[in-house]
């Protein structure tokens, strides 16, 4: 028994508003990155925070 394409319909937007919003918030990280692309792999040296506001920074403070 054939399924009508129009039972269809409403899947065919939700994907289509999973693309679209998926689209926007790549668009958006890239243009709050400086138009730089993202950095997927931070090592620990790179999650690191400089002059007193990370971990462990200083022993003095």
């Amino acid at each position: 028994m054939p399924v009508p394409f129009e039972a269809l319909i409403p899947y065919g937007i939700i994907l289509a508003m999973f693309g679209a919003t998926g689209a926007g918030l790549s668009k958006l990280r890239h243009w709050q990155n400086g138009h730089k692309r993202a950095r997927r792999s931070l090592d620990q040296w790179d999650r690191y925070e400089f002059f007193g506001r990370g971990p462990d920074f200083c022993s003095w403070s």
